[in-house]
């Protein structure tokens, strides 16, 4: 049965419609996240000259920074919801090119098989609203996601004796998105072993060599100028700052785990039924579905072992999968179209990512606050929104000035309002850490017990802000400060500001805020 390209066309319309909805949808109704504000915050001072890990502390590879520094100007005029436009954007072009590069891979099936791979891809990945919201939110995902889908799809493109540049800028690409997010790093090497062992007309080993060529020469852009000038600083962002978080006891840490794929697995429903079903029917047939050649082998093992560094951390979020995520849809999507490339496929896929879209809870938090008891109390306004409002009474408060410091660990406080943090205080709630020396704290710009006091005791900024983040958490473990010692950074801040109002619920997990002002 032959099926008409307008009922193709309407899917397409239909998927994209949907894509841009939940994108602006998240961008005003989605929750706040802490790592927006230092994200933010970071690229402003890269576009005012600063340097990361010279001038300031940050926890992933400079890419970022500098990237969202072109968008600082959209972030001075908006604020935050200048900044998630910007990664809103990034995420959308990142889900287009992915939606190519499955069409080009399922190519070598058929122009059919190709066109239907493309929009399995783009379905499962931009109707889904966890997916869109991680991807609209100011993190690392939009622009790690989408230098790496880049990089694969620069990949795509070795074909006979044109090889050279391809694979040099799928190294180029990959790397950049290893600078944007740590553990795409992991990519790296093994694509270079599958070009090396890929054989009978494949890329072998002076393709690798290539992509190893861009990828290292890049690496060294990257890395190298920061590593001379601030090698402890670049070590501790990189590796100490992970590394140093703990996770409890063996139960803690199992429990941890379990979460991890539980939490995953609903995220990515669609794709998980998609999955389960093509694992299915290769056991039943006793063989795996045929691949469209190394670089799909290569995806799918990317996918596993990016996974199982997420799984193996202390604290192992899902949301890590966000980035790697694009590049699991294509591979499934290609999968999927070798097994029944026919209309109802395409539109079973489509039912099923619409399904999952509607019975997202991400849809539930847009407009639902805290449980009370037995009521599920509506918002009265989105997270963004109090954020705008927190910020323009800050701003017309006696005193405040452009130029003006804001002493919090919220930094998107800073972000919305146009005011400075404190030296120290870039990381926000992950600022602190007590135990560390005070030579050590000085070298990475964070802050240890005896500067973190220091700071509150002497610091001139007209007006104070904490969340339930605030003056609670150290790091690196990322765990709550004694009661004792709260009591005591309390201590400091009141003795120097005096209660001005309460926000509640405010920003991430609908904490309550304490704006405080300077006593004379």
């Amino acid at each position: 049965m032959k099926i008409d390209k307008r009922l193709i066309l309407g899917l397409w319309a239909v998927a994209a419609a949907c894509a841009i909805t939940l994108n602006v949808a998240n961008l005003f109704l989605g929750a706040l996240n802490q790592d927006e504000g230092w994200y933010l915050y970071g690229a402003r001072l890269v576009a005012e000259g600063q340097q990361p890990y010279v001038d300031f502390a940050t926890t992933q590879g400079p890419v970022m920074t500098y990237a969202y520094a072109l968008a600082n100007p959209l972030v001075s005029a908006f604020g935050v919801a200048g900044g998630r436009l910007f990664t809103s954007l990034l995420g959308l072009l990142g889900t287009c090119l992915a939606s190519w590069l499955a069409h080009r891979l399922a190519s070598r099936f058929s122009s059919r098989a190709a066109i239907h791979a493309g929009l399995i891809a783009f379905l499962l990945i931009g109707v889904n609203v966890y997916q869109s919201y991680f991807c609209t939110i100011v993190k690392t995902y939009s622009l790690a996601g989408l230098l790496m889908v880049m990089g694969l799809l620069a990949l795509s493109y070795i074909r006979g004796d044109a090889t050279r540049l391809p694979a040099l800028l799928g190294g180029v690409f990959i790397m950049l998105s290893a600078g944007t997010r740590a553990s795409a790093v992991f990519v790296l090497p093994l694509v270079f072993l599958v070009l090396c062992l890929t054989k009978k007309g494949g890329p072998g080993f002076r393709t690798a060599l290539w992509f190893a060529v861009g990828a290292t020469i890049t690496g060294l852009a990257i890395f190298l100028p920061f590593m001379l000038q601030a090698p402890e600083s670049v070590w501790f962002a990189m590796v100490e700052y992970h590394s140093g978080r703990q996770a409890g006891n063996m139960v803690s840490l199992l429990a941890y785990k379990a979460g991890f794929l539980s939490r995953s697995i609903l995220a990515y429903a669609s794709a998980a039924v998609l999955g389960a079903v093509v694992v299915a029917l290769s056991l039943t047939r006793g063989r795996w579905v045929e691949s469209a050649g190394w670089l799909h082998r290569s995806m799918w093992l990317s996918v596993l072992v990016v996974t199982l560094v997420h799984f193996m951390a202390p604290f192992p979020y899902d949301d890590y999968q966000v980035f790697i995520y694009p590049t699991l849809a294509v591979a499934l999507a290609v999968t999927v179209v070798r097994l029944w490339d026919d209309f109802a496929t395409l539109l079973a896929v489509a039912l099923l990512s619409l399904a999952m879209a509607f019975s997202s809870p991400q849809i539930h938090a847009w407009f639902v606050g805290e449980r009370d008891r037995i009521w599920w109390p509506l918002r009265e306004s989105p997270p963004l929104t109090v954020l705008q409002k927190t910020a323009g009474e800050i701003r017309a408060l006696p005193g405040v000035k452009d130029d003006s410091l804001i002493l919090t660990q919220d930094p998107y406080l800073a972000v919305e309002t146009g005011l400075r943090l404190p030296p120290g205080l870039e990381l926000g709630q992950f600022s602190y850490f007590s135990e560390m020396s005070k030579g050590k704290a000085d070298v990475l710009h964070v802050l240890n017990a005896e500067t973190f006091r220091d700071l509150l005791r002497t610091c001139d900024a007209p007006v104070a802000a904490f969340s339930g983040y605030g003056l609670s958490i150290q790091s690196p473990g990322i765990t709550p400060l004694a009661e004792t010692e709260q009591g005591e950074l309390w201590e400091l801040v009141e003795a120097r500001y005096a209660p001005l109002k309460e926000v509640d619920p405010f920003g991430q997990a609908d904490t309550r805020l304490r704006l405080l002002t300077r006593q004379p």
